[in-house]
Order: C-alpha cells, then structure tokens, then sequence
C-alpha cells in the first residue's frame, strides 16, 4: 500500500506554480527529503525535459519506489540513500534541488548539514527551492504556525519553524543567494536561493 499524504496535495500546485519559474531550463534536480513520493510524481511530470532523482532516509525507500513504480514515469529515478546527519551526498552535480516540510523536522545541526551539502553538491547558476513554514523576526506569521510548532517540539523537542535571518546564514556560508521569498497558501513559504560560486 503507498504511503499518503494530504498536505502534498493541498500544497502541489502552488508549489508547481513557483518551480515553473525556475525549472524551465534546468535538466538534473535533486530532491531531498521526497517523503512519500507524491511530489515527485506530480512535479516531474510537468517537466519532461528534467530528470528527477529522489532521495530519502532508507525506511522511506519502499513508499517512494511505490509511487514511481505506478507512475511509470520516465525521468524520475529511484530514491537515493540520503540521511543528512550521516551519508555521502551524491557524487555528481545537480542544476537545481528541491525539498518540501524537511527543515521544521529535522535538528538545528542537520539544517547546518542539508545547507552544507547543497552547497557542495548544487551547480553554479543552479537553485535551491525549499518549502514550509518559516518565521521571521523571531516571530510566528500565524496563530496557526504556533500550534504546529508546539505539536513538533512535543513530538520532537529538536524539531520546529526555524527563523528566516537563521536559514539565510546557512545559505550564505554555503554561497548561495537569495532570489525569491514565495508566500504561499496556508501560512507557508517558498524560499528560492541561487549558487554564485
């Protein structure tokens, strides 16, 4: 049985809406955290021209290759071994990567990772998009932000909304450039950052 999840439904087509503005011209995109699998099914079909390699922690693999396995879809690749607290990040390059509800998750040190290895791993000229909630100011943008926050650290007490001005220094350190700050529907983001170097 494949996994499911609501949100990627709910969220898809704004997000479809913003990568075409950046994908147009890119042709290898790394997906980092592809969860289910359902973003990548539905975005890589409207970018034919794009291959789109998944990844995710290993317990995850099975869901994903489930979900590609139905599609059928000729530019999307099985998912890649990809724990950002732990493994080798691939060895090629990529023109543009992709993840969606990952840094609210994961500890403060694996966004210092994930961070790292884009920079490392994303082409010059190449994007970095990454979506979910995000505060700024050190402030939530939503009654609702707070809620979800809350319900993480319960869950998790290493997880939560990072800051805006926090995310942005790793993307600095890592060189890359912020090009777009997307809003988004439900009190989400879409943060678009370019590699200059």
């Amino acid at each position: 049985m494949k996994p499911f999840s609501e949100s990627c439904v709910q969220n898809r087509e704004p997000i479809l809406e913003v990568l075409r503005g950046e994908l147009a011209d890119k042709t290898r995109l790394l997906e980092i955290g592809s969860g289910t699998g359902q973003h990548a099914v539905y975005l890589a079909a409207e970018f034919p021209q794009l291959l789109w390699q998944t990844s995710d922690v290993s317990a995850a693999h099975a869901g994903i290759n489930a979900w590609l396995d139905e599609a059928g879809l000729t530019n999307v690749r099985p998912p890649l071994a990809l724990d950002v607290s732990r493994d080798s990040w691939p060895g090629q390059r990529f023109d543009a990567m992709f993840s969606a509800n990952t840094v609210h998750i994961m500890s403060w040190p694996n966004v210092e990772r994930l961070f790292e290895g884009v920079g490392k791993t994303l082409q010059e000229n190449g994007v970095f998009c990454l979506y979910g909630p995000f505060n700024y100011n050190g402030r939530f943008t939503s009654d609702s932000n707070a809620r979800f926050d809350q319900w993480l650290k319960e869950r998790d007490p290493l997880s939560g909304i990072r800051d805006f001005e926090a995310v942005q220094e790793q993307a600095a350190k890592a060189g890359l450039v912020l090009k777009e700050d997307h809003a988004m529907p439900a009190n989400n983001r879409t943060l678009v950052w370019s590699k200059t170097s």
